[in-house]
């Protein structure tokens, strides 16, 4: 058909019609526009759609419109061929242009002839208020079903893109507000670091003038301490040279003080030496010679004696001018005295050995009288020996000490008991006021005890007269509290034991170790013993129940006694770890013998010398002579022995004299030979020990004064 081929062509021109190709913008949000917008432009018929219209109808009105509305857009002649073919009228299409030329909105992008068309299509409404216009060209319907269709779904597609649009809108409003709310409350945080960083600014600032004010505050001090330091190394420094002169003229003062009292020095030397020149030229005049000197030679030393005097009377004379001597006259002065006493030993020399010319003679006769004596002395021992021999193979030697011995050791043993027995109730006290007495008590009697030393000398009176105190019933002062045997009826009889007792103590414990000390403490015991007997009862009763061998008495063993029950009354130590070593024991006997050794030969050297000693040197010969009439122990025997007599053998000596030497000699000639006897070879230190001692006081007939002892004072009378 023939609207078919023109249709292609009406296809072809708006194909080819620039107003026919939409393009889609994606800036059109940004713009304010619709997103169909550019469908919504105003359709209009390409200039070559008149021909069309002008093929499809011949008449004069349908030329006219297509003349007149020749600037239909080329879009739209499909739309109006078609309405053509269907109706046959051009009324429809006329129709139909107009509605779709009034229902569609001016596009910019129409052109001039299209605009002026739309004009005159509006100029041409019927609704015009000119009722004498003509009649008006019929509109011309050119959209199909379909088109309206498509026109429906676009105006659905638009409504829908209108709330997607809203939607989105909606979201991106409500993002914004939630970003504008993050941003506000990022920038509400930056706002408070940056004033905290302007405030760390500020205080930086602040530290940096304020170290800045420091610096240049110490700079000015340390300006004001150097220039101070300057003042004062200037003021030290004249200082320093004041004082230097100061110095100086001191020392001239000094050293002219300093020679004038070297010259007064000089002059009394000089005059001495003159004074003791003269002296010494008397000893050589010849008219008061010795008539042991020959006379021609205190004449010689007489004239050279006279020549001194004249060479210090010359010496002397430069003085007598207001001068003082020199130091070439004071050699001059010096070697003449030497000369004179040189001649005054030279003529004493001579004196001297005439006089030892005449002892030496003396000295030939005593030796001849003393080579008497010994040969007399040593029959003597001789015949002591031969009588003590005798007597051993008669009566032979003891096993126990004698009856005598035994029943006074008993009767102290008794008395110690009862007195002990005594104070039971002040020993072991009920209340809290005696125990506490009771305490007061004890360190009152053996503080003073302990604080005997060797190094004590000068305290011992002081020591002495606080025990002497105590034990005359007056107050003392121990501990801070003041004490007094009075308090308690039982209190003497306590004091009194337990002073003997810390006495036997200090030698089993401090003598055994320092062997010096028995004498400062045997010292105060005698005196103590000398004014308070039953204190000395007391000791020996303590001392022969430690050390049985100081009765001497060796306890047998009884039928029934445990071991350690006969090692204790033995002296030895037993407890729960078992019985002490030899030598601790040996060591313990030797304090305590050492002990009773120097008790025996002191005595108190500040109290009444009236009256025999009440322990004295009588029992330390009964002592040493009941050792040796019994048989030796081993290791023991030796020991005791040997620091008996180290001790007293001086004062024995002192005392018995040749009666002491005959017993020495027993002990060396017979008794030793029975303790070599029962000593084995380990034991053999303390035999040695006695054996030296013995052959060295034999052979120089003297036994040394103890190691340690007091000042001659305190030797007893």
């Amino acid at each position: 058909m023939p609207a078919e081929n023109l249709r292609w062509e009406t296809l072809e021109a708006l194909k080819n019609s620039s107003k026919a190709n939409i393009s889609f913008d994606p800036f059109w949000s940004e713009r304010g526009e619709d997103i169909l917008s550019g469908c919504k432009d105003t359709l209009s018929l390409s200039p070559h759609s008149g021909v069309v219209l002008e093929r499809l109808a011949s008449l004069p009105l349908q030329n006219s419109f297509l003349r007149s509305g020749s600037s239909v857009s080329p879009g739209l002649s499909e739309e109006i061929s078609a309405s053509v073919s269907s109706t046959g009228s051009i009324n429809d299409v006329i129709t139909s242009s107009k509605h779709t030329t009034l229902s569609s909105a001016p596009t910019p992008f129409r052109s001039e002839s299209e605009q002026a068309f739309s004009e005159e299509v509006k100029d041409e409404d019927p609704d015009s208020s000119d009722p004498s216009s003509p009649v008006s060209l019929p509109s011309i319907s050119l959209l199909s079903p379909k088109a309206m269709e498509t026109a429906g779904r676009i105006l659905k597609f638009e409504q829908q893109q209108r709330e997607k649009a809203k939607l989105a809108l909606k979201r991106r409003q409500e993002m914004q507000e939630k970003l504008v709310a993050a941003v506000a409350s990022s920038e509400s945080e930056q706002l408070k670091r940056f004033e905290e960083f302007m405030e760390l600014k500020q205080r930086q600032e602040f530290q940096s003038m304020r170290d800045m004010m420091d610096r240049e505050t110490k700079e000015s001090i340390g300006r004001q301490e150097k220039l101070k330091e300057e003042q004062r190394h200037r003021m030290k420094i004249l200082n320093l040279r004041l004082r230097e002169a100061e110095q100086q003229r001191v020392r001239e003062a000094e050293h002219e003080r300093q020679r004038q009292a070297d010259g007064r020095e000089r002059l009394r030397n000089l005059n001495t030496i003159q004074e003791e020149i003269l002296q010494l030229n008397l000893l050589l005049d010849p008219t008061n010679h010795r008539a042991d000197l020959p006379a021609s030679s205190m004449t010689s030393l007489s004239a050279r004696g006279n020549q001194l005097c004249s060479t210090v009377s010359e010496v002397v004379r430069k003085t007598a001018e207001g001068e003082f001597p020199s130091v070439d006259d004071m050699t001059v002065a010096e070697r003449a005295l030497h000369e004179m006493r040189a001649l005054i030993r030279l003529m004493q020399e001579e004196a001297a050995e005439i006089k030892q010319q005449k002892k030496n003679q003396e000295q030939e006769v005593e030796r001849r009288q003393e080579a008497e004596l010994q040969a007399k002395q040593e029959a003597d021992r001789k015949k002591a020996a031969e009588t003590a021999r005798e007597k051993a193979k008669k009566k032979g030697l003891q096993n126990s000490a004698e009856d005598g011995t035994l029943r006074w050791y008993r009767e102290l043993q008794d008395s110690a008991a009862r007195c002990a027995a005594s104070f039971e109730q002040l020993n072991t006290p009920k209340d809290a006021q005696t125990k506490k007495l009771k305490l007061e008590l004890q360190k009152a009697s053996s503080i003073p005890v302990s604080q005997i030393s060797s190094n004590s000398g000068s305290q011992l009176r002081e020591i002495f007269d606080k025990i002497d105190k105590l034990l005359s019933g007056r107050s003392v002062v121990s501990g801070g509290r003041s004490v007094s045997t009075s308090q308690h009826p039982q209190a003497l009889d306590f004091v009194s034991y337990k002073l003997a007792e810390k006495f036997v103590k200090q030698g089993e414990e401090e003598v055994a170790s320092h062997h010096e000390a028995a004498f400062p403490i045997a010292v105060v015991a005698s005196g103590v013993w000398e004014l308070h007997p039953r204190v000395g009862d007391f000791f020996l009763a303590h001392l022969h129940k430690k050390c049985p061998y100081a009765v001497p008495h060796y306890p047998p063993m009884k039928e029934g006694t445990a071991v350690e029950d006969y090692q204790r009354i033995l002296g030895y130590r037993v407890d729960d770890s078992g019985v002490e070593g030899q030598d601790s024991f040996l060591k313990r006997m030797s304090g305590m013998i050492r002990l009773y050794a120097a008790v025996i030969q002191l005595r108190w050297p500040y109290g009444p010398k009236q009256g025999s000693a009440p322990h004295g040197l009588n029992h330390g010969w009964r002592w040493l002579a009941q050792m040796l009439n019994m048989e030796p122990l081993a290791d023991i025997t030796a020991t005791l022995l040997f620091d008996f007599l180290e001790v007293c053998g001086y004062a024995l000596m002192k005392q018995y004299q040749l009666q002491f030497w005959k017993l020495i000699l027993l002990l060396r000639d017979e008794y030793f030979q029975r303790i070599e006897a029962v000593t084995e070879s380990g034991q053999m230190g303390s035999v040695i020990r006695l054996k030296q001692f013995l052959q060295t006081s034999l052979q120089s007939r003297q036994i040394a004064a103890p190691k340690g002892a007091l000042s001659s004072h305190f030797w007893r009378s």
